[in-house]
């Protein structure tokens, strides 16, 4: 299936699950130890934020620190709304996917470039369903796109700080086989708000 479809189905699964948070969950834990839920939101529309103007060619140092900071607001669910649906649509653009991008590591496809975002929606949204009790369960076309597309990056990324290392438990499913892979433990539980 096209990476770009892929992309804005992850986009709407990510919303999907945003939509259920509540404000008395924004402090809770994530499995992204170093982020709360209110964290991993912002995380994630600043993906999100950066997006347009990556495809659209500007470079890093273009955008400059505009995407820097809460990004949240007092409204987290409509900025991840506006930021999800603005990244859908950059990608929509008439040859968004043949452009290049310019990452930080260097310049890359804009198709590689929205199979990232795709594994980082998905990825994420799993995060955030687990850390507020949300629906857990994974869209199964996008989780075994995503991981045959990860299993050439896996140990790259890992090498490079982006991911956990393994957990030490089974996998049994494709789901749980992929956020293995991504350094999640399938059977994590949230402990609620910090302190």
């Amino acid at each position: 299936m096209d990476v770009l479809a892929l992309h804005a189905r992850s986009a709407e699964l990510w919303l999907d699950r945003v939509r259920t948070v509540t404000d008395d969950q924004l402090g809770a834990a994530t499995p992204c130890s170093e982020w709360d839920v209110r964290a991993l939101l912002n995380h994630v529309v600043g993906e999100d934020r950066w997006t347009a103007p990556l495809v659209e060619g500007q470079t890093i140092e273009e955008v400059g620190d505009r995407f820097d900071g809460d990004l949240l607001g007092v409204s987290p669910g409509d900025a991840a709304e506006e930021a999800g649906k603005e990244a859908v649509a950059a990608f929509a653009e008439p040859g968004a996917g043949e452009r290049t991008v310019h990452l930080s590591f260097g310049d890359t496809p804009a198709q590689e470039y929205a199979w990232q975002l795709t594994a980082d929606h998905l990825v994420h949204a799993w995060d955030l369903a687990v850390a507020t009790g949300g629906d857990t369960r994974l869209d199964d076309e996008l989780v075994r796109a995503v991981a045959r597309w990860f299993a050439d990056w896996e140990e790259l990324m890992r090498g490079g700080g982006a991911i956990g290392p393994r957990p030490e438990t089974s996998a049994t499913s494709d789901q749980d086989r992929l956020l293995v892979a991504f350094g999640r433990d399938p059977g994590w539980r949230g402990i609620g708000p910090p302190g």
